[in-house]
């Protein structure tokens, strides 16, 4: 028996369920992108999919609908994939394990993908179901949005009608996003020497425990970020202890709030005691610290068995660069905007860390709604970096997505909204990226708005889609797409 079956409503519950068995994490997406193709040949619908594996699949339109202005739809295949410490799981090779309470469907020790799996699932179920009334419909599915967007900037779209759209990757149903901030990811390398230490008892040094998040959802929220911490610790450490460090690595994602981070210490015996002893003042500062945003972080040290007493590790001078660029870079929120009250303006994510080979590896989100402070940003990154004889390369960056003073689309959902629900919507802007601006920069006068189900903490282990507001804003779309221009 199926996970999700007797869910409704039934068949968007079926496709979000079938594409939950296929691994789809960014840069793995062959086999999702399969799937959908082969979906639209069973159904004799025209579709594309081109070498990175972007899908459009045309859906025609009803019976009485001919006329009508095609309308887009669009959403991303790709999902972010993080797990619980210790869970036997390979989400490049594995699907998730789906499991559901009476209100929410969540995920066994993994993130869930409804960001974005419940656009895909959405689409194929109206785009199997003939007896849907809507226009004309243009589905776009693309690859790599977690990562950069990189499918939406490489997809070709000349072969689309349409000029009004509804991206389906917003998660709070209630509101419509009008506009969205811009990125950039930077990947930053300094150098490392090392040298053979002497023999050394060794130990691992780790912070855990933490929420994490979406880089762009809940960058407000005040929630540590595990790899400045990290060095904080090491900080530390150096004011009162000699210590070595033969590793570090935190983090797996740009746009996620790294959930925890470890460093591999050697020290002589006698330096242990101490070390436990600024360890335990540093876990309870930061408890205090964090208390509401963050109660649960971890610090800790333990002796691990390592058979070989003499290692190799960063020199210390070295070492003493990567604490100064741990303790100094920005991070978090940088600028609240000063047109709309509450939203993020600016802000970077120290994403992922590691040291390894000859060199520490740094990669973070940046993102901000005014162009010239999102590279200011990246300029203070660099900055810092190539004064410590590093290196920092610019990728994946996106435009921001303007607000519209004039929308169709807009101005329909807001009016239908009220309409079934007797209250207004919200619309407003987002921190986070989407795909809209990339999008309205290859198809001349695009008007989209951004909507979507109630799903939290996207990103993390604890994802969750909420069952009842995944079956209204499927109804929600239905209705919309009833509208007739004339009408």
């Amino acid at each position: 028996m199926a996970v999700l079956e007797g869910l409704e409503p039934e068949r968007v519950f079926y496709y979000f369920e079938e594409i939950s068995k296929i691994p789809r994490g960014s840069y793995h997406e062959k086999a999702i992108s399969d799937y959908l193709v082969e979906f639209a040949k069973r159904r004799d619908l025209t579709v594309y999919q081109d070498d990175l594996y972007n899908v459009i699949m045309l859906v025609p339109a009803s019976e009485g609908y001919e006329k009508e202005e095609p309308i887009i739809l669009q959403g991303h295949m790709d999902m972010v994939c993080e797990k619980k410490e210790g869970a036997d799981i390979n989400m490049e090779k594995d699907g998730i394990t789906l499991m559901h309470d009476d209100r929410y469907i969540y995920a066994k020790d993994t993130t869930l993908g409804g960001d974005d799996g419940i656009a895909v699932a959405y689409m194929l179920a109206i785009a199997e179901n003939g007896d849907i009334p809507h226009p004309s419909l243009e589905m776009v599915i693309t690859v790599s949005e977690e990562v950069g967007m990189e499918g939406a900037n490489s997809i070709d779209l000349s072969m689309l009608k349409g000029h009004r759209m509804l991206n389906l990757d917003s998660e709070e149903e209630g509101v419509f996003l009008s506009s969205c901030a811009g990125g950039l990811s930077t990947h930053s390398k300094i150098p490392v020497s090392f040298q053979m230490s002497e023999p050394l008892k060794w130990y691992e040094l780790s912070v855990s425990g933490l929420l994490g998040g979406h880089s762009g959802c809940e960058i407000h929220k005040g929630r540590a970020n595990a790899n400045r911490l990290l060095g904080r610790v090491l900080f530390e450490l150096e004011k009162e202890i000699t210590f070595y460090v033969a590793g570090m690595e935190g983090g797996r994602k740009d746009n996620v709030i790294p959930l925890s981070a470890v460093a591999l210490i050697g020290m002589e015996d006698l330096e242990a005691a101490r070390a436990e002893a600024v360890i335990g003042r540093m876990r309870e500062t930061v408890r205090a610290e964090y208390g509401k945003a963050d109660p649960d972080i971890e610090i800790a040290i333990r002796e691990v068995d390592i058979t070989l007493k003499s290692r190799m590790v960063a020199e210390k001078p070295c070492l003493a660069n990567i604490i100064t660029l741990l303790m100094t870079l920005p991070e978090g929120v940088q600028d609240m905007s000063m047109s709309v009250p509450g939203l993020v303006e600016t802000s970077l994510n120290l994403g992922i860390m590691k040291l390894s080979g000859d060199h520490l590896f740094l990669q973070h989100a940046i993102r901000s709604s005014v162009t010239t402070k999102k590279h200011y940003v990246a300029d203070q990154v660099e900055r810092l970096v190539t004064g410590l004889g590093g290196s920092v390369e610019r990728k994946g960056e996106y435009p921001a997505w303007e607000y519209r003073k004039e929308s169709v689309v807009r101005s329909r959902l807001i009016a239908l909204y009220e309409k079934m629900y007797g209250k207004t919507p919200v619309v407003e802007g987002i921190h986070a990226g989407l795909e809209c601006g990339l999008l309205a920069g290859k198809i001349k006068e695009l008007d989209c708005v951004a909507m979507g189900p109630d799903i939290l903490d996207i990103h993390t282990t604890a994802e969750r889609l909420d069952i009842a507001s995944a079956k209204r804003v499927y109804e929600f779309l239905l209705e919309y797409l009833k509208i007739k221009d004339e009408g």
